[in-house]
């Protein structure tokens, strides 16, 4: 699971944090809720770090992107 920039769609859900708008397709989002997007930075680089209750398709927590 992954960030990329998109145009909403038909079926999407759409939140909207700290001035940020994020959307999710529903049925997606039915699937991997609860879904947490934190913005981190280590000694190596600063970015978003995506996780997700990816167990129903064999994932688990993850930052996959």
């Amino acid at each position: 699971m992954g960030l990329a920039l998109d145009e909403l769609q038909e079926g999407d859900e759409v939140f909207k944090e700290k001035g940020f708008t994020f959307m999710i397709n529903r049925e997606l989002l039915e699937e991997v809720k609860p879904i947490k997007v934190d913005f981190i930075e280590t000694p190596t680089g600063s970015g978003y770090y995506v996780t997700a209750n990816l167990a129903s398709i064999g994932c688990g927590s993850c930052s996959c992107g």
